[in-house]
């Protein structure tokens, strides 16, 4: 049955976090539930309709991988059920879209781990032959290969506004330099054998990016979401060209549309026609059942 949540509205546990895609609310003070919606952001900016059972494809897509990446660096799930921590009259908001999660002191830096020449960096590429800093050989083609990824760090930005591409100095600078080392390592390390799976799953992940927070004891560990539709750019392998943006299955069908209408990217956001928001699911559930194997639970 496909279903819709915009926003959770659970009464049981205390709000801590809306973000543009996950309510998150307290559970205890070692745990937090986070719960993924459907809501939709492109450009920044969060859509008015949802996207119908995206929240728990993006669900059952992170977990997937977290449990295969579970060997290269601890993650934030615990073996609490979503459903145990919430009034039997809720247990519908979180079925399917929600984990109980460590609570963990986040890093305001994002991991960005780009594979190809696409996107944000395409254009910096154009601008000056570097991304992030990082010098790359002239006359690459968009969408192409890099030689080899590259870590590209973001800093966080505030509610509304676009996380800025940052040098790893500045990283080095906003959590010291053995984190900074261990966090480009570790997501290099992520972003490779993601790859590798997703390859013989007829799927290219031209870049993506991690979020990683520290326990109490100052570990490392991957946190929000890892490798989905959301966080990623997933390529269908036979359909690659170097030279053009291959299509994808994420929220750049959303982009395309928005970039046809005359519209400055801040809110409101323009409606989107019901044909977009089907096609917009369709692609989420393709991602979910190309990449593992299996359709939504």
């Amino acid at each position: 049955m496909v279903s819709s949540l915009y926003e959770s509205s659970l009464k049981s546990l205390p709000l801590v976090y809306r973000g543009k895609v996950r309510d998150t609310y307290a559970v205890g003070a070692s745990h937090l539930l986070m719960v993924t919606t459907d809501r939709l952001s492109a450009f920044d900016v969060v859509m008015a309709e949802p996207i119908p059972d995206k929240g728990k494809v993006l669900n059952q897509m992170a977990n997937f991988w977290f449990g295969r990446l579970g060997n290269v660096v601890p993650n934030h799930l615990t073996a609490i059920t979503p459903e145990s921590v919430v009034a039997p009259e809720e247990v519908e908001q979180v079925r399917g879209r929600a984990v109980v999660a460590k609570r963990l002191k986040p890093l305001l830096v994002e991991a960005v781990v780009r594979g190809y020449l696409i996107g944000s960096g395409w254009k910096d590429y154009q601008a000056g032959g570097q991304v992030c800093g990082i010098s790359l050989p002239p006359g690459l083609r968009q969408a192409e290969r890099l030689p080899q990824p590259i870590f590209t760090p973001a800093a966080k930005a505030e509610a509304g506004e676009h996380d800025e591409n940052i040098s790893f100095d500045r990283v080095i600078e906003i959590i010291g330099a053995p984190l900074a080392e261990k966090m480009r390592a570790i997501s290099l390390a992520l972003y490779e054998e993601a790859t590798r799976y997703a390859a013989t799953r007829g799927i290219i992940i031209a870049d993506t990016k991690f979020e990683f927070g520290l326990g109490v004891d100052g570990t490392l560990t991957l946190m929000d979401e890892v490798l989905t539709a959301d966080s990623s750019r997933f390529w269908p392998a036979d359909e690659y060209r170097v030279g053009i943006s291959p299509p994808s299955f994420d929220k750049q069908y959303v982009r395309d549309y928005l970039e046809t209408l005359d519209w400055d990217k801040r809110p409101p956001p323009p409606p989107l026609p019901a044909d977009v928001v089907a096609r917009t699911a369709e692609k989420y559930r393709e991602a979910l059942k190309r990449l593992t194997g299996t359709e939504l639970q």
